[in-house]
């Protein structure tokens, strides 16, 4: 069944791997552009095919068992250079390219057993039919899914899994395509196959199934926080209209007793005494004025409510922020990002007062723009046990809120961002770009032609 001449073989060895090809990069994302990947891919095979055939011609009963294994380790190696996904990313899709080999290759095999009584070009046609099917499938109803789960396994899948989901997938497939199986007429030998056909596979759509509903959560956690963010940010809203409201109140009432005043300086003509009483009026009015921290009205509007909030703790705070109206980057993001960072800062001080009333709470934000870049730097007392995961607060020592947000809007601009305790002192980097204006960018895009 596995025999015939070399041309046969040869055959055999192009709808394979070039089946193998089609199903991964179905599934993986493009390290290169489209031309590249297809004169890299075509040279590859030239060459593996070409190596097969040598191979079969010299040694016949050692090509037909292991030629299969072989090629595709190779196979692995070269694509996971050809992909832009992470390495273990790559090797979980490979595991599924190489359950898929599987399918095509003993699916090919048996309808020829036992539907054509072994014809070689049963078990082509067969392999060509079911690479199609499969390719259709992928590209129709999971490809999409695929793509957006292999987000999520490579944030959530640790090594210890993806190793023990490798080899228990290895070892299904590798019983699988095992040479003496396939030689053994026994009556249950087809019974065997398809167990561990449907094992293997549904092992694929566990851990398929598993991070999908894990990524989700996340999402959902995700969503949450901003819900929480939105409901802080809300809070501190209601406090300014509060002060507000409160504020126009008090002014109407006191303006009575002022008009009554100046009306009765007037009557009296004590000119002198009426103007050093509107002085002093102007002086106590510019007190109350409302602070202008930037010109950004939404980021001064944030940190005003933050910074009153801050200061009822007893929170030292000192803000060095420069940023006027141009700035392209949206409000939203800004306020994502600086409202996290300051409200997980008042947290953290207040977690140190629970702890150690005597101890000196204080916030340092910093806020710049340099050039086409944004800079935020932000520190606080922390408690001195504040731990880091992964390069992240634990939510614990933040509350929960927020630093993955932060994290995606500095990314969403090709920015980074950094966490870490300074002995008591917890710092927070970020540097991000500036979108560049339609104009800014036409300008550039000829400074640079």
């Amino acid at each position: 069944m596995l025999g015939g001449s070399v041309w046969i073989a040869l055959l055999r060895f192009v709808i394979s791997l070039a089946g193998t090809i089609l199903l991964f990069s179905l599934m993986s994302e493009p390290k290169f552009e489209r031309k590249r990947m297809i004169v890299g891919y075509t040279g590859f095979g030239i060459i593996m095919i070409t190596a097969a055939c040598v191979w079969y011609v010299i040694d016949w009963e050692s090509c037909v068992k292991m030629v299969a294994f072989v090629m595709y380790m190779c196979f692995a190696c070269f694509s996971i250079y050809m992909s832009s996904d992470p390495v273990f990313l790559s090797v979980y899709k490979l595991a599924l390219t190489f359950y898929l080999l599987a399918v095509f290759l003993i699916g090919g095999i048996e309808v020829a057993v036992i539907f054509f009584e072994g014809n070689i070009w049963a078990d082509i046609v067969t392999r060509v039919i079911l690479i199609l099917l499969i390719a259709l499938f992928i590209e129709k109803k999971i490809k999409r899914s695929i793509r957006g789960f292999g987000y999520y396994v490579e944030n959530e899948l640790d090594r210890f899994s993806v190793t023990v989901m490798i080899i228990s997938i290895l070892f299904g497939i590798i019983f699988i395509l095992n040479p003496n199986i396939l030689k053994d007429q026994a009556p249950y030998r087809l019974l065997q196959i398809i167990v561990n056909f449907f094992l293997t596979g549904a092992l694929q759509l566990l851990v398929f199934r598993l991070y999908l509903h894990i990524g989700k959560e996340k999402e959902y956690e995700k969503e949450n926080q901003l819900m929480k963010m939105n409901h802080r940010l809300l809070e501190r809203n209601m406090e300014l209209l509060e002060e507000s409201a409160a504020s126009g109140r008090r002014i109407r009432h006191d303006a009575r007793h002022h008009n009554a005043l100046i009306a009765e300086y007037a009557r009296r003509g004590q000119n002198e005494e009426l103007l050093q009483y509107l002085a002093e009026y102007n002086r106590e009015t510019d007190k109350d004025a409302v602070q202008v921290i930037c010109e950004n009205t939404a980021v001064n509007n944030l940190l005003l409510a933050y910074t009153r909030k801050a200061r009822r703790e007893q929170i030292k705070v000192t803000l060095e922020v420069e940023l006027d109206k141009s700035l392209t980057i949206p409000n939203i993001d800004l306020v994502t990002i600086l409202a996290n960072a300051y409200e997980n800062a008042i947290y953290a001080c207040i977690e140190v007062k629970k702890q150690s009333k005597q101890r000196e709470c204080s916030i340092y934000l910093m806020l710049k723009r340099k050039k086409n870049k944004l800079v935020i730097y932000c520190s606080n007392t922390c408690r001195i046990e504040t731990e880091l995961k992964n390069g992240q607060p634990k939510p614990e020592f933040t509350g929960g809120i927020g630093v993955l947000s932060i994290i995606r809007t500095a990314e969403k601009y090709g920015g980074e961002c950094d966490f870490k305790n300074d002995n008591g002192v917890f710092v927070f980097r970020l540097i991000m770009n500036i979108p560049l204006t339609d104009q800014k960018q036409q300008n550039t895009d000829n400074q640079d032609e």
